[in-house]
């Protein structure tokens, strides 16, 4: 737990300061003053990923990427030293009437979420791949051809390349992983500002979104250790929503923030393809740049999502010769480490009927009438539950957005965006790989927004005696909610509960592997199954049929079923 705090002081430190940076570049040029302490940690931590991801290309991340980036920071403090005082003064007594309190609060959630990002159960798809996906990065950053050697190490996340660069592995002792719980504890902060609006006896759209994080927030508590990059895409989808909202509700009429946002929401595409329809918010910053003819910052936030994607786009192709594996409608790139087009076909297959709750690839092309009913039956009862209360809000989304459209479009437009987004990403998940983890931010957040949404405009135009006692009804459930599941985490801490890991976190768990090699170059794999941790390296779940790009494995691979030109 205590390594934990450091290396999370240490990246608190270096985003908080590179994220300063950037926004003061930006709002520079686009005046603009950043409200939110958690802007500039987002805004670091997309800047050190992408850094992080360009590093990995001509070497390993390790000391090397974080001497540069420390040397960084020292030039932003050395630079703006009166600005960055004042802007740690802001963080440290808060814009609330009682910062003191919530910093308190902030200082319990930083031990609680350190406690559990110490311990817990460690992801199956971390033994499987994970743990080997970072190390490669930490080792040799990029390595072509690298997907031949076992698919799944293609399938490249930006989260990886964050874990590499904070996991310490350089000093020689283990690789930590901490940046799941990082990103946990930062939105965990973010939704307790759901408390100011229970102190005033109200409730907003936002705080409907809190509340489902909360609820996620107890659910991954102790699995946050894992460095999976579901956990970040659900985390950092939460946090784009809950902000977003949060603007619609003060009334914020400048673009920037909202494109910073969509900019993030670039971001979180290369943490996991399948959010990629949070771009729909897009539609609002351009539509109002483009009628007000505002070019330059046009071309500005376009070319920060371009730098922000870049580096995900040419490792990818560096890693398995397409663009998007494993989608091969894209096919660009006639490399000669390409991994065949049938087996990255049979992937992408196997992802979508695994989602489904098939392991038969064959069953790819059954319809959604004969998957769907034990689909559902499988899902756990709360998650059942979830589904079929977000299908509703979807029919509900249809009928009231078609009466906005006609009678109150001008007043609700805003929010309606927001709604379809996260409608329109819960049907994309349903119909292609609806594993629950994949997907349970769409279906926390569809409910949330859309009935929170005509809660509001209900309530916000009816009799002020009503709207009252429904507000009041609606924070006195919600408390009793977040009562209840503190209870049922903190029973859980009490069940769970080991005198280990206080100074050190949990390690990786490791399985027993034999070896063998190729070409000299020894390579291990599991005993049993397909998991085999992080430890030996480099390994494969089966012997595969490769062949060396060069005369070690740090010149890449390509595959023998393809062949090589």
């Amino acid at each position: 737990m205590t390594s934990v705090i450091l290396i999370w002081l240490y990246m608190f430190i270096t985003t908080f300061t590179i994220g300063y940076g950037v926004l003061r570049v930006i709002t520079w040029h686009i005046p603009y003053h950043v409200r939110h302490w958690d802007a500039c940690l987002l805004c670091g931590m997309v800047c050190v990923t992408v850094y992080a991801q360009f590093f990995s290309l001509f070497a390993g991340v390790g000391l090397a990427a974080n001497v540069i980036m420390c040397v960084v920071c020292i030039l932003i403090w050395w630079s703006d030293r009166a600005g960055f005082r004042q802007a740690v003064q802001e963080l440290l007594h808060g814009n609330s009437h009682y910062g003191a309190l919530r910093f308190s609060l902030f200082v319990i959630l930083v031990l609680l979420f350190a406690y559990g990002t110490s311990r817990g159960m460690i992801h199956y798809d971390t033994g499987l791949y994970h743990a080997q996906s970072i190390r490669w990065i930490e080792e040799y950053g990029v390595v072509r051809g690298l997907g031949n050697l076992h698919c799944r190490l293609a399938y490249n996340s930006s989260s990886f390349a964050l874990s590499a660069l904070y996991s310490m592995a350089f000093l020689g002792g283990r690789s930590f992983h901490c940046c799941a719980g990082f990103l946990a504890c930062i939105l965990a902060a973010v939704c307790l500002e759901i408390v100011d609006h229970m102190r005033a006896w109200e409730l907003r759209v936002s705080d409907f979104a809190r509340a489902m994080g909360i609820y996620y927030l107890v659910n991954i508590f102790d699995e946050m250790i894992s460095p999976a990059s579901d956990y970040f895409m659900v985390l950092i989808a939460f946090y784009i929503i809950i902000r977003w909202l949060d603007l619609l509700e003060h009334g914020e009429k400048t673009v920037l923030p909202y494109a910073l946002l969509c900019v993030l929401g670039v971001f979180l595409m290369t943490v996991k393809l399948s959010a990629a329809l949070i771009l729909l918010l897009t539609l609002w910053p351009a539509y109002h740049l483009i009628r007000n003819s505002k070019w330059r910052e046009i071309l500005t936030y376009v070319g920060l999502g371009f730098v922000t994607v870049l580096p995900y786009f040419i490792r990818n192709v560096v890693i398995s010769g397409w663009l998007v594996y494993p989608f091969t409608q894209f096919d660009f790139f006639p490399v000669v480490w390409k991994i065949p087009k049938g087996i990255a076909d049979y992937d992408a297959r196997e992802i979508q009927v695994w989602g489904r709750g098939y392991t038969d690839v064959s069953r790819y092309d059954i319809s959604v009438k004969e998957w769907l009913p034990g689909w559902f039956s499988s899902l756990a009862g709360s998650d059942k539950a979830f589904v079929l209360l977000a299908g509703v809000s979807v029919c509900v989304l249809l009928v009231y957005g078609a009466g906005m459209v006609i009678k109150w479009w001008r007043r609700q437009r805003d929010i309606l965006l927001v709604q379809i987004t996260v409608a329109a990403s819960f049907l994309f998940w349903l119909c292609t790989s609806p594993l629950i983890r994949y997907g349970c931010v769409y279906v926390y957040l569809v409910p949330a927004v859309v009935f929170g949404g005509i809660y509001n405009m209900i309530f916000g135009c009816g009799q002020r005696w009503l709207d009252k006692t429904v507000r009041r009804l609606a924070v006195v459930f919600s408390v009793l909610f977040l009562l209840y599941k503190g209870l049922a985490l903190g029973r859980e801490i009490v069940r769970d509960y080991t005198n280990d890991y206080w100074l050190v976190q949990k390690d990786y768990e490791n399985y027993e592997t034999y070896s063998y090699e190729i070409d000299g170059v020894t390579f291990y794999l599991p005993v049993e199954g397909d998991q085999v941790g992080y430890e030996s390296f480099p390994s494969s779940p089966s012997v595969p049929e490769i062949g060396f790009l060069g005369e070690g494995i740090r010149d890449g691979f390509y595959s023998l079923d393809g062949g090589r030109t």
